[in-house]
C-alpha cells in the first residue's frame, strides 16, 4: 500500500477561479500529502485578464490547457478539467486528485473519482459552496495557506467565540465516537474520524497549526502522553473531562 505522502497527485487548476498570487502556496501545501506528478491549469489564454498567469506557470512547470469562453458569464474550464480528470483516473497511473477551484460544478466530479477509490483534495476560498467541500477527502481553504500563527489573546478569543462552540462538540462526540474502556483516544485516529466528519477541518482555521496545540488551548479535554517502549518518542491521547 502506497503511503498517503508518497501517492502521486494530478492536480488540476481553474484558472479563473483561483488567484494567481496563491499559485505557489497552494503547490507547497500540496507536497503534505504527495507527489504532483500531473500539473495542469485551465483558462482561456487569449483573455487580458490571464496574463499575469504567465511567469507563474514557468516558474511552477504547469501545463496550461487553453479553454475558449463560448458563452459569455460561464466558466470555460468546467467541462474540459473534467474530461481529463476521467481520462488521467482511467490511465491508472495517479492516486490522488486535487481539484484547486471554488466552483460547485466539479462537486459531481469530487463524488466520482472517490466512488473509484481516489483519495480527493480540494483547495478553494472561503466562499466555496458546501457541496463542493462534502465531496473532496480534504478540502483547504486558500486563506489559511501560508497564514501566520496569531497571539494568544486572538486564539482565545476564536476559542471562545460560537465557531469554537462548534469545534468542541465536534470533537467531544468525536472522542466519545472513539474511546477506549478508559475513555482516551489516540490523537491521530481523533484528527482522522474529524477529518472524515468534516472535510474542510484545519486547525489553521482557529489560529494554530497542527491538532495537539489546538485540543491543549481549549482547557477541555484530559491529555496524556504515553512513551513507546524502547524510544523517545511520545504519543498523545486524549478523552472528554468527566
Amino acid at each position: 500500500m502506497i503511503k498517503k505522502n508518497d501517492q502521486r497527485i494530478a492536480v488540476l487548476i481553474d484558472a479563473e477561479n483561483v488567484p494567481y498570487s496563491n499559485i505557489g502556496g497552494v503547490l507547497r501545501e500540496i507536497t503534505r500529502y504527495g507527489t504532483p506528478t500531473i500539473k495542469r491549469i485551465y483558462g482561456d489564454w487569449t483573455r487580458q485578464t490571464a496574463s499575469g498567469w504567465k511567469s507563474h506557470l514557468l516558474e511552477h512547470a504547469i501545463t496550461p490547457i487553453q479553454q475558449y469562453s463560448y458563452t459569455s458569464g460561464k466558466n470555460s474550464s468546467d467541462s474540459a478539467m473534467i474530461i481529463d480528470a476521467m481520462d488521467i483516473l482511467y490511465e491508472g497511473n495517479i492516486e490522488s486528485f486535487c481539484i484547486v477551484s471554488s466552483d460547485s460544478d466539479f462537486t459531481r466530479l469530487g463524488v466520482r473519482l472517490r466512488e473509484s477509490g481516489k483519495y480527493v483534495i480540494g483547495i478553494g476560498e472561503q466562499k466555496t459552496p458546501n457541496a463542493f467541500i462534502a465531496s473532496c477527502d480534504k478540502f483547504i481553504y486558500m486563506e489559511n495557506i501560508d497564514l501566520e500563527e496569531p497571539e494568544d489573546d486572538t486564539k482565545q478569543e476564536i476559542l471562545k467565540s460560537k465557531t469554537g462552540h462548534e469545534l468542541y462538540r465536534l470533537i467531544a462526540q468525536s472522542v466519545t465516537d472513539l474511546a477506549d474502556d478508559n475513555g482516551y483516544v489516540f490523537m491521530g485516529d481523533l484528527g482522522n474520524l474529524i477529518m472524515k466528519k468534516q472535510p474542510d477541518f484545519d486547525p489553521r482555521s482557529y489560529g494554530f497549526h497542527q491538532l495537539t496545540p489546538l485540543v491543549k488551548a481549549m482547557n477541555e479535554f484530559d491529555i496524556e502522553e504515553r512513551r513507546i517502549p524502547n524510544s523517545n518518542v511520545k504519543h498523545v491521547y486524549i478523552r472528554n473531562k468527566s
